[in-house]
């Protein structure tokens, strides 16, 4: 007979409450892919004419958030639900029927890139005839055409809050500025010219690159973002692993650079290129495909420390192999060239990626969705479009590194009437000096900067708010004068928007 003591699960649980015992959580990623679960899969094509698709995009608002943009190689772009229960019994070109929105054939080229803008009304389509159109995606009706580059264009960006401004990269080495503003009507149709071009942006003669015969490297821009702070451009290239940081106001030279490898210290090293960039709902961190199979991580506000973490374990074998960093900036999803998706957990870069399985050609698009959290798309050279989601007990877990919140506390009622009686004894004993000057400050809100609450009586806040010097601002920005588009990049001296450069020391030339 067993004479070993036996508690009660009441017992159980009051000795786990008094001895402060907690329950350890299972980790987030196992060492297989039960984590995540596919939602469905359908093939990618009009008909019978199967094409491997080349880019996919989710909707940004909540509304229109399930609904996912794929465009291809035939130049059509495919509107999909991707809350369409997909059968198990069906297809994948059942399911593709099913679940297809409209189609329409935007392009007689492959379609690089796609972005949506303007609240999901509008949508940009990247070509290789070295065109960018402007669609009606209730319409399908094209409203634009952006015409400048002289290569195939690789990819868009939009800016974070006005979508009439646009970035685009191009093979021919070049990068530009669009202000759909701008449009001049023709009998045809609406067509743009760039209101700013840099040429060579990634040019560069002092890197040997891979190849037998030692080719002069591709001065291709593959990759472009528009950066939270509204004001500054991210670009990489094929000819190297430098990401380049540009102040739109100012595009004689870039205003600092990022280098995931680090070749100072060799006279002869081997150069790769970067095959796409993405940053997070925050604009904190910036991730990075790059040619040698790692996937870089930056901080935004410590680019002169080069990469935080790096990623490994697909195989990026060309350029258009991309990844995507998640809006949370909790995970990494990439494609690869061996025919699977991978996922890592940013706050694990050492750890084993989750290894999505299913697809039979090179995994080369991905995106999340911003407002299904969890919710995955992967798109591979076998046609067929993927959807994933990641289980919620692991993404709950997950510790987000942008998502840190400081907690601010209001001063006790004694302090803050000790305050203000303070306030008003210094103003009438002292009161302001006649020689001292008076500096006017325009305040940007940054990230690394403490803000610390400012306390007003409803007089002195009424006083500010009317303030004139103030109204004259307000006057003067960009947005007063909706009729100069130019003056979004070329805002006044006095209230000019801090970039990145302000955030973090550059480093020493």
């Amino acid at each position: 007979m067993e004479t070993s003591k036996t508690r009660s699960a009441f017992q159980t649980i009051t000795s786990r409450e008094l001895n402060g015992f907690r329950v350890r959580k299972r980790p987030c990623f196992a060492d297989d892919s039960s984590q995540f679960s596919r939602i469905g899969a359908f093939d990618y094509g009009v008909e019978d004419d199967v094409t491997p698709p080349m880019a996919l995009s989710f909707c940004k608002t909540s509304k229109n958030a399930h609904i996912l943009a794929v465009t291809g190689e035939d130049g059509y772009v495919c509107l999909y639900n991707t809350r369409f229960k997909f059968s198990d019994s069906a297809t994948r070109a059942e399911n593709a029927e099913k679940a297809r929105k409209c189609q329409w054939l935007a392009h007689d080229n492959a379609i690089f890139d796609v972005c949506w803008i303007k609240d999901d009304t509008n949508l940009l389509t990247a070509c290789g005839d070295h065109s960018i159109k402007v669609w009606d995606s209730q319409e399908r009706k094209c409203l634009l055409a952006l015409t400048g580059h002289t290569g195939s264009v690789k990819s868009i960006s939009a800016h974070p809050s006005n979508n009439d401004i646009i970035v685009s990269g191009s093979r021919d080495g070049s990068f530009a500025l669009w202000d759909l503003r701008c449009a001049k009507s023709t009998r045809a149709h609406s067509n743009t010219l760039p209101i700013a071009t840099v040429q060579g942006a990634h040019k560069s003669s002092s890197v040997k690159t891979r190849g037998r015969h030692n080719k002069a490297a591709s001065m291709s821009v593959t990759s472009v973002l528009y950066m939270k702070d509204e004001v500054s451009i991210a670009t990489a290239g094929a000819v190297d692993s430098v990401i380049k940081f540009w102040d739109t106001r100012s595009l004689k030279a870039p205003i600092t650079q990022a280098c995931s490898q680090d070749m100072s210290s060799r006279k002869w090293a081997r150069s790769y290129g970067i095959s796409s960039l993405s940053q997070d709902l925050n604009g904190v961190y910036i991730s990075a495909s790059c040619m040698d199979s790692r996937i870089y991580l930056f901080n935004v506000l410590q680019l002169e420390k080069g990469p935080v973490k790096s990623f490994e374990g697909s195989n990026i074998g060309t350029f258009f192999v991309k990844s995507k960093l998640s809006p949370d900036a909790g995970h990494i999803v990439g494609g690869s060239s061996d025919g699977f998706a991978y996922v890592w957990q940013v706050n694990k870069p050492q750890a084993d990626p989750v290894k999505l399985e299913g697809h039979d050609g090179e995994v080369t698009a991905v995106d999340w969705c911003s407002h299904e959290v969890g919710k995955i798309a992967t798109a591979a050279d076998d046609s067929v479009v993927q959807l994933w989601n990641i289980n919620s007990s692991c993404y709950s877990n997950t510790r987000s590194p942008s998502s840190i919140r400081r907690r601010e506390r209001m001063l006790p009622v004694m302090k803050r009437r000790k305050l203000f009686t303070q306030e008003d004894e210094k103003d009438s004993i002292i009161g302001p000096d006649p020689d001292s000057p008076v500096e006017l400050t325009v305040q940007t809100d940054s990230p690394n900067l403490t803000s610390i609450p400012e306390i007003r009586t409803p007089a002195s806040l009424k006083k500010q708010l009317f303030s004139p010097h103030i109204k004259d601002a307000c006057e003067g920005s960009p947005d007063a004068s909706f009729g100069s588009p130019s003056s979004v990049l070329n805002p006044p001296p006095s209230i000019k928007r801090k970039t990145i450069l302000d955030y973090f020391l550059a480093p020493s030339s």
